[in-house]
């Protein structure tokens, strides 16, 4: 029989140990990359800021301003571009935004950063420090870039609140960037809620926030705050012939960016269901096309290896004559009703990827229902 010395056994029992070590480490990295991020955001209630219904409305902006402005950054994005004589030129953005956590990710507009080339943030004070681009949804203007160099101490992080109990009436601070004017606080009311307002995509964004605060170029990213210091929207929009405020500024609410931001965060994208198709809505063609029904969605286009294109839905073709026959016309899924293209989408946001709808469309003349399994949509640059 074999014997083991002490020393060899103290040998195995360090070796043993060291493997199982080296297995749990590589169990929590994969763990660590493959399990969905963190919510990237906080809701902890700001310190430092006195009970709004004891402090006097200026010792309200006073201290939201001081307590969470340093968390409210000047975002400068660059892109260049070759002209018409071949020369590159530099061409310079700006906007908002409010830092999430201490992993220096900033939450802005996505059109504050789209195809910029090159990003820097301003904290306060002179030096700038370089950011990167983590992703985006141009469906609701959101995007997300972190930063790759720190200042020292900690950061000052903005936290979300909640833009379902928000009331019309309700004080509203806005912090921002605007003509390049470092962090200006303005203040104001919510003027209106549920107001629809359009990404420059052209998707619809609903429950838009409506305010009185003033809203100018380059406060576009930026929080807008409730009176305990809450972020409750992102102010995106402006409504003013001018092209500065006019006292109707938009805001996209905070519950979008709850949705929006941890998804972002884990695959630098949004994933939405689709059904793998180009569209037009119906009323286009109006008073054109003798069509069997008022309202609807035309199907343009089938992607190949889409889930519509499994099913049998049909685009427009052109027949051997050279006349065009036109597709199907959706005017439903499951148990809601599809007039126009932002209806589609708002139906479609409701399903999963992955699972099977009922496609009520018009076909030659008579109505029928297609069974069509929704594939993954992703927005990005």
């Amino acid at each position: 029989m074999y014997r083991l010395s002490t020393r060899q056994l103290l040998l195995i029992a360090l070796i043993s140990g060291l493997f199982a070590a080296g297995i749990v480490t590589l169990v929590n990295v994969i763990n660590n990359r493959y399990q969905p991020s963190q919510a990237g955001f906080s809701e902890a209630l700001p310190a430092g800021i006195t009970d709004p219904a004891t402090s006097t409305d200026e010792q309200n902006n006073i201290d939201v301003y001081r307590t969470l402005s340093p968390g409210v950054v000047f975002i400068h994005s660059t892109t260049y571009a070759r002209d018409f004589f071949g020369f590159v030129e530099q061409q310079q953005g700006s906007g908002s935004g409010s830092i999430l956590d201490q992993q220096g990710n900033i939450l802005t507009n996505y059109h504050v950063i789209e195809n910029a080339q090159k990003l820097s943030v301003s904290l306060g004070g002179k030096k700038d420090y370089p950011a990167v681009f983590v992703g985006g949804d141009p469906d609701t203007d959101l995007a997300v870039i972190r930063l790759t160099e720190k200042p020292a101490g900690p950061l000052t992080v903005v936290p979300f609140g909640d833009s379902e109990k928000l009331v019309v009436g309700q004080k509203v601070l806005a912090i921002g960037n605007p003509f390049g004017l470092d962090r200006t606080l303005t203040t104001g009311v919510i003027s209106g809620l549920q107001r629809p307002i359009r990404a420059r995509n052209n998707r619809l964004i609903e429950g838009a926030i409506q305010t009185d605060a003033s809203i100018n170029p380059g406060n576009s990213g930026g929080p807008l705050l409730d009176s305990h210091g809450r972020m409750i929207g992102i102010n995106s929009q402006i409504l003013s012939p001018s092209g500065s405020s006019a006292g109707v500024g938009f805001a996209v609410p905070v519950g979008i960016a709850k949705r929006v931001v941890p998804e972002i965060l884990k695959y630098g994208q949004v994933r939405r269901p689709k059904l793998g198709i180009s569209t037009r809505d119906v009323a286009a063609f109006r008073n054109q096309v003798d069509l069997p029904v008022s309202e609807g969605v035309l199907i343009i286009q089938v992607a190949r290896g889409g889930g519509a294109a499994a099913a049998g839905l049909r685009g427009m073709q052109q027949t051997e004559m050279g006349d065009v026959e036109f597709g199907d016309i959706i005017v439903g899924i499951d148990n809601d009703k599809v007039g126009n293209s932002d209806e589609l989408f708002r139906v479609l946001d409701k399903h999963q990827i992955g699972e099977t709808v009922q496609v009520h469309i018009w076909r030659n003349g008579r109505q029928m229902s297609v069974p069509v399994r929704l594939t993954e949509s992703r927005t990005a640059r």
